[in-house]
């Protein structure tokens, strides 16, 4: 095992962006956005869970946001198949 935690701040060894080729740069500021796109979502939910007072309530807001995320889902995987 190693020390490095993903996502870590600040980095131990900074990318040098300038150092790719602008397609590889573009892709890994691409990746990243992503990332931390993913990371505030999945925080956002945890923050919400932490808050609940009880442990009932914690299984019950993660079952209500199961059942929201994947009504989201099926809604635009919905819209995708009408628009192909």
């Amino acid at each position: 095992m190693n020390d490095r935690v993903p996502g870590r701040w600040p980095v131990d060894e900074p990318i040098d962006l300038d150092a790719l080729a602008p397609d590889e740069g573009q892709l890994y500021v691409q990746r990243q956005q992503e990332r931390a796109l993913h990371e505030m979502v999945l925080d956002s939910i945890r923050h919400d869970l932490e808050a609940q007072p009880t442990p009932l309530s914690v299984v019950t807001a993660a079952r209500n946001w199961c059942t929201r995320i994947t009504a989201a889902a099926e809604d635009i995987a919905h819209a995708k198949r009408r628009a192909a």
